[in-house]
């Protein structure tokens, strides 16, 4: 029997498998990686190029302010095309905007979308731009990204042996504690006090995984260096290891005192009783690189400033945590607490 959708959030990866997966159109000998669950990119052979694509909602919160909205939307799209190695070059997008929208909101959204493309030298190709009724936000609109380079340029979970090292960036719930940081300040100011508060803010900039992508792949790409990447998002970092792993066919040993945390994401998760390891984290990048070359890929991402840490390593099979010494099954959350505990903060806003 299928299981029965989620009331919110991503499908799980039984309906994945059991829905979409078997029916994905016409076969077609150009696709080098198709959809599979848990891998934030699919590539296409174009001649001697590869391309890799990936969709996303146009995701707008007003409440974060239009400028960190518009720079968190775009960043959604940016984060996950860049884990196939490939830097970002075309965007095609699609708004369908709610009546209410105003000339002015629209102008901040557009001119930061734009000025973050330029920065990563993307160009806009097409689109569509429009308001409706019976839309609303967050979700008004989508787009696709497509990064561009040589066809042994890009980095899957098919690259990955036993082995590699596995590397994190920032740690867990950087989503959803610059969320929170970003919603609710007054609450973490009555809780933590005013300096905390200010600091927790800046998390909402940690959003995103470019740079981390960026400056990884730097180093070089399968044997010379980075062999996959995801990131974190649904499900936070334990879903993210859990993914990456199913989509490669491999295990993973991981060590629980390994992986870093940023500043102030623990008290916050701890207000809002939720796990951080389980919990939405855009923003944490997961990588696998061959072993020899580890240390040279930390070197690069602290390089700017980001982060980072060797947790564990690659295994034949099975998922197990490393926790205060002991061994233990690492399994996927399926449910992310962050969803519940945001729901439940914006009634008592």
């Amino acid at each position: 029997m299928r299981e029965k959708l989620p009331e919110i959030g991503k499908i799980s990866q039984q309906v994945f498998e059991e829905l979409i997966y078997p029916r994905l159109g016409a076969k077609n000998r150009n696709v080098l990686v198709g959809p599979m669950h848990g891998v934030d990119t699919g590539i296409i052979r174009v001649g001697n190029r590869a391309l890799a694509l990936t969709t996303d909602p146009v995701f707008i919160v007003p409440e974060y302010g239009w400028k960190r909205a518009a720079w968190f939307a775009i960043h959604i799209l940016l984060s996950d095309v860049v884990t196939s190695g490939l830097p970002p070059r075309y965007l095609a997008i699609d708004f369908n905007l709610p009546m209410k929208i105003t000339e002015d909101q629209l102008e901040v959204v557009w001119k930061t979308i734009h000025s973050e493309c330029r920065r990563y030298g993307v160009a806009v190709v097409t689109g569509h731009t429009a308001r409706y009724g019976n839309c609303g936000y967050p979700m008004v609109g989508g787009a696709t990204v497509i990064a561009e380079g040589g066809l042994s340029d890009y980095v899957a979970p098919g690259f990955v042996r036993p082995g590699d090292s596995i590397i994190v960036t920032k740690g867990p719930a950087i989503e959803a504690s610059g969320i929170f940081a970003a919603m609710f300040p007054d609450r973490l100011e009555k809780k933590y006090g005013a300096e905390f508060a200010r600091r927790a803010e800046k998390l909402f900039w940690k959003m995103t995984v470019v740079e981390d992508a960026l400056a990884a792949v730097s180093v070089g790409v399968r044997d010379k260096g980075v062999t996959a990447m995801h990131d974190a998002t649904e499900c936070g970092l334990w879903g993210g290891l859990y993914e990456m792993a199913q989509a490669g066919g491999f295990g993973m040993r991981v060590t629980k005192e390994a992986i870093p945390m940023m500043a102030c994401v623990r008290e916050i998760c701890d207000l809002y009783g939720i796990d951080p390891y389980k919990s939405i984290s855009e923003g944490t990048l997961i990588l696998t690189c061959r072993p020899k070359r580890a240390e040279a890929v930390l070197t690069a991402l602290r390089r700017r400033n980001i982060r980072c840490s060797a947790i564990g390593e690659v295994t034949r099979r099975g998922m197990v945590l490393v926790e205060g010494g002991r061994e233990k099954k690492l399994a996927h959350p399926v449910v992310d607490p962050f969803w519940a505990a945001y729901f439940e903060s914006l009634k008592g806003k």
